[in-house]
């Protein structure tokens, strides 16, 4: 019994002190990243009592920590147990957040899309259930059902999700409740949002379900238009929604045009003229048909008869003019818009061509040109990536250098330990250059002033007698020419060939640009300037030591003297003996001497 404690308190010791060297450990590790990299905060937590002061549990007495609690909720899974929360719980800890950002928060547009849904329900089905004789006292109840659920979600989004809007107050963005709450009641769309809402449905008991006092739900317009621009702010490609949404307005104006329709026949009485719905076939399609033909202006109408109809046909006439116009231009507009880049690029290349035919540049270079617009073209969306960065702000343009390069740049071993700031302005100076296949990077014999980064893609560094042996490939990630860009005399001049193996994309970093940069940063700079020398020793010791793998050498070094041969001179010279073996010692200490 005594022996079992023992060994119990013996484990639970062990326990105790491997858990205080893994804190060593871990603040060890802080203190030196903080020392190699002093711009990283260290976190403000509160200390940690030692693990070492826990007191030792007395023997057969089990741990508080050990204990199950009795909150705690199991469930057992195949041969596991594992512990879960209860639902209930779940639900409580999820928390409806106190602000919503309009902008960036996804929940915000799904639930704006919840809202268009109900708005087009009254959009479309008012006007409908107005003019065509879809709604009967048999199927009454549904439509009310529908027509209240859409309510509730108008009523819902005024009470919990207009009120928590976040909004931009002098620079500062407001998330104080009373104060968002005091911005939406003051705001236009609470106005509106209230107009809405009129409760005219009261007047059903006098004249019964008519859907037309429904008609101030359709004034929730705003939030369709609020939808709008916060997809197209999510979406890829905006321009099949614009495309989308235009064709839907000229569909709703058809609509709405045969809705009319069925009304005017039904107020001149149907099939008593040849102009008016003769009451066969289904109604709906047989008056959209005629909206279509009316809107579109095709003809093969019949001519109207009263006064009535023709008054109705000529305003449908203008109305249709007009409005088919404006869905043209517009659509012109939005797909436009979509092939604002493909228009450029066909222009630049259209434009590039003309100048080498005039000047007659063989086939050859033209082929490989049109080569590169089209590879450029497919693989970045864009000919020039300056041109679209140009107009975002420094700080953004240093956010987008951040994240696309800064992982491969901080690997560079020539700008480890530099000042990350002068990192960041060296980021904002890539240039990104596409290269085709066996395009030469740099020639050997030139002066380097520019770094490479291989973004995609492969190079070749050929070499050899003839100078087309591969002796390495470099792939996406790698850099090289990077102590050129420091070597003093003019510039350093390369070593070996380069060639891009397929379609390479490489950013560029000028010489000129960062000594620009190194100007700001003088401590960088000597660093620089040491790290470039010791490449530079290091790529040339090995040539110096050990010369070319061909060249003979003049006089051949000189054997070493065998280690029994020295034990026996050394044996000698300890007993002072006056043989051989000690005039030959004495000898190769005159040799040393002279030496």
């Amino acid at each position: 019994r005594v022996g079992s404690a023992t060994s119990l308190s013996s484990a639970v010791i062990n326990t105790r002190l491997q858990e205080l060297v893994r804190l060593f450990k871990e603040r060890t590790e802080k203190v030196k990243e903080k020392l190699i990299d002093p711009d990283v905060t260290s976190d403000d937590e509160s200390p940690v009592a030692s693990p070492a002061a826990a007191p030792v549990p007395a023997p057969g007495v089990e741990l508080e920590g050990d204990k199950p609690s009795g909150d705690d909720h199991y469930c057992e899974m195949l041969c596991c147990t594992f512990k879960h929360r209860p639902w209930l719980d779940r639900l409580k800890s999820s928390q409806f957040p106190s602000s919503i950002d309009p902008l960036t928060n996804l929940m915000y547009v799904l639930w704006l899309f919840f809202v268009v849904m109900a708005w087009n329900w009254n959009c479309w089905l008012i006007p409908v259930r107005w003019a065509f004789p879809y709604q009967t006292p048999a199927n009454i109840h549904y439509w009310l059902l529908v027509d209240y659920l859409c309510d509730l979600i108008y009523l819902l989004d005024i009470l919990i999700f207009q009120t928590r809007l976040q909004f931009v107050q002098g620079g500062d963005i407001i998330t104080d409740k009373k104060a968002m709450k005091e911005n939406y009641l003051r705001s236009q769309r609470f106005k509106m949002d209230v107009l809405c809402l009129l409760p005219l449905d009261f007047f059903y008991f006098k004249v019964g379900v008519n859907p037309l006092l429904r008609f101030p739900r359709c004034l929730k317009y705003m939030a369709f238009f609020e939808f709008n621009n916060r997809l197209e702010a999510i979406l890829t490609k905006a321009y099949i929604y614009r495309v989308i949404r235009t064709t839907a307005y000229l569909l709703y104006s058809l609509h709405v045009n045969s809705c009319l329709y069925y009304w005017a026949s039904a107020y001149e009485g149907l099939g008593s003229t040849t102009w008016v719905y003769d009451g066969e076939g289904n109604s709906y399609i047989r008056c959209y048909y005629w909206a279509v033909k009316t809107l579109i202006t095709i003809g093969g109408l019949p001519d109207p008869k009263t006064l009535f109809e023709i008054v109705f046909q000529l305003l449908n006439y203008f109305t249709g003019v007009f409005a088919f116009s404006v869905m043209i231009g517009q659509m012109r507009d939005v797909v436009g818009a979509a092939t604002a880049g493909q228009t450029y690029y066909r222009s630049c290349m259209d434009s590039t061509i003309k100048y080498m035919n005039f000047y007659k540049i063989p086939k050859t270079v033209q082929n490989r040109v049109k080569t590169w617009y089209e590879y450029t073209w497919h693989s970045q969306g864009m000919l020039d990536e300056s041109e679209l960065l140009v107009q975002l702000p420094d700080k953004m343009r240093l956010d987008i250098a951040i994240d696309v390069n800064y992982n491969i740049v901080s690997k560079v071993a020539l700008f480890q330990g530099c000042d990350r700031q002068m990192i960041f302005d060296m980021l904002k100076r890539l240039r990104s250059v596409v290269y085709l296949p066996n395009d030469y990077v740099c020639k050997k014999g030139e002066i380097g002033r520019e770094m490479y980064i291989i973004q995609a893609g492969q190079v070749q560094v050929l070499g050899g007698p003839d100078g087309k042996s591969v002796l390495v490939t470099l792939k996406a990630g790698s850099v090289f020419g990077e102590i050129s860009l420091l070597a003093a005399g003019g510039g350093n001049r390369r070593t070996a060939n380069v060639v891009a193996h397929g379609f390479a994309n490489l950013f560029i970093l000028e010489k000129k640009d960062l000594n620009e940069i190194l100007v700001h940063y003088p401590e960088s700079q000597k660093l620089l300037r040491k790290k470039a020398k010791k490449m530079l020793k290091s790529n040339d010791k090995p040539k110096d030591e050990k010369g070319g793998p061909g060249d003979p050498l003049i006089i051949p070094p000189k054997a070493d003297t065998p280690k029994l041969f020295k034990a026996a001179l050394a044996a000698t010279g300890r007993m002072g003996g006056k043989g051989p073996l000690e005039r030959l010692r004495w000898r190769l200490k005159e040799l040393r001497a002279m030496q």
